[in-house]
């Protein structure tokens, strides 16, 4: 491969990376303590204390969805999500390379565009009729709610592009773009 193509590779991958680290492993992760603290309350209130709230519940499966849903870019970062790997580890780079890129570009990018329209439609859709939940007498907005779905979207689009930009560079030259010591947040 060309030593100036693999140069901008190895800039986009490490700036996406880098943004996907640094917004999953620090910004979304901060989910967690509101999230944390709003369980602690409620679970106080109702049982030292005998006094149940009425946002707790919806709070809490809110803050979770939007914790789990963001954090899903910095999950395919760290190469979390699941796969065969019983198969997957056996074979080589440039194999493991040409499956990823085909299965990227025939499955994963049109998946994520259709989630990411579809989200998109369904967040406008509950800005424009004002929609509030039904779950608890306490009734807050969803749209909030229903923004984390096309914003994970855009964010496993962000991603996806540096995983594709590794696969294809494993494809053409049979070894790994990143070496472990490279990776991102590595421990190596």
């Amino acid at each position: 491969m060309n030593e100036t193509i693999e140069m901008w590779i190895r800039r986009i991958v490490g700036f996406i990376d880098g943004v996907s680290d640094w917004l999953g492993g620090w910004i979304f992760a901060m989910l967690a303590l509101p999230l944390l603290y709003v369980v602690c309350h409620e679970v106080i209130s109702r049982y030292v204390f005998n006094a149940p709230t009425d946002w707790a519940f919806e709070l809490t499966f809110m803050l979770y969805g939007a914790f789990f849903m963001l954090g899903a870019g910095y999950t395919l970062l760290k190469g979390g999500h699941v796969r065969t790997d019983i198969f997957y580890n056996n074979w080589s780079y440039r194999t493991r390379g040409t499956l990823d890129t085909t299965l990227y570009v025939i499955a994963f990018f049109p998946g994520m565009i259709f989630f990411f329209i579809v989200g998109w439609e369904e967040m406008l859709h509950a800005y424009n009729t004002a929609e509030r939940s039904d779950v608890t007498p306490w009734g807050p907005s969803i749209v909030p709610f229903k923004a984390t779905i096309p914003a994970a979207a855009a964010l496993l689009l962000f991603q996806g592009v540096s995983e594709l930009c590794k696969s294809i560079y494993a494809m053409v030259e049979n070894k790994p773009l990143l070496e472990d010591a490279e990776l991102i947040g590595s421990e190596v």
